[in-house]
């Protein structure tokens, strides 16, 4: 299937806007016109990703706008489903996503990294090793926290010895629960129990404590990329098992059904 035309017409009318966002607009159009009715199904992630031809994330961005603001509704191992038609004059809004989110810290963070590996202390490596001993303690929880890995990360913000830096990263950690779009994915990859990798923290502290500034900067880059990655793939990992124990309960209770029927 090749690209939809109209979709690139719907989007040079806003230049200033992302992918996801043009994507977002030409769903809730959709909606706006009555292709969808309320329970419909939209298609596949994979089949947007064709039809726009966009990347999965940019269309996971686009549907997880559309979810906070209660157009649709994303279903584990099932698919996005029509909850709320647009009112009259409604329009789409946006706020930053995780992806976009992600994107800023590896800009900023790397660059934090590889000034803090000039400034750090003995007492604040001691403290990053802590906080990494603190993560293997909490991914044995039963549920997700992410205090040590926050206080890992502003512990290195701060290590730069630049306030704007550190002010800089810890807004940028507030808008991970503040975003809406944020919340949710961060929720999902929660749900997905999506933790905090040890020894990518662990990369990390090794540069700084040899005082390497470049490969601070690509420990912390190659750990946030990953990120990028978990908050992608996990949480579609999460939805195919989850199709995979609705089979399987289908399938017993079927084979229950069979049963009874011979007796």
């Amino acid at each position: 299937m090749q690209p939809d035309s109209s979709f690139k017409e719907a989007a040079s009318s806003v230049p200033n806007d992302r992918l996801y966002q043009r994507i977002a607009r030409k769903l809730f159009e959709q909606l706006n016109s009555g292709a969808f009715a309320v329970g419909d199904r939209l298609p596949a992630e994979r089949e947007l990703a064709i039809e726009y031809g966009a990347s999965r994330p940019a269309v996971r961005e686009a549907l997880i706008a559309l979810e906070v603001q209660g157009f649709i509704e994303v279903r584990l191992g099932s698919g996005a489903y029509v909850s709320r038609l647009p009112g009259q004059g409604e329009q789409p809004g946006f706020a930053i996503t995780a992806f976009e989110l992600t994107e800023a810290r590896m800009l900023f963070e790397g660059e934090a990294a590889a000034l803090a590996a000039l400034h750090i202390t003995d007492d604040q490596l001691d403290r990053l090793d802590a906080l990494v001993k603190a993560m293997t303690a909490e991914n044995l929880l039963s549920e997700v926290t992410e205090e040590a890995d926050r206080d890992f990360h502003l512990t290195i913000a701060g290590a730069t010895r630049n306030a704007g830096v550190l002010r800089t990263i810890e807004d940028l950690w507030h808008l991970r629960s503040t975003s809406p779009e944020c919340a949710l994915l961060h929720a999902k990859a929660r749900d997905a129990k999506v933790r905090p990798v040890v020894e990518e923290h662990a990369s990390i502290i090794e540069a700084l404590r040899a005082g390497d500034a470049d490969g601070a900067r690509l420990a912390m880059r190659a750990h946030l990329a990953a990120v990028m990655d978990h908050l992608l793939f996990k949480t579609e990992e999460l939805a195919v098992e989850e199709a995979r124990r609705s089979l399987a309960d289908t399938r017993r209770r079927y084979a229950v059904d069979t049963a009874a029927r011979h007796r």
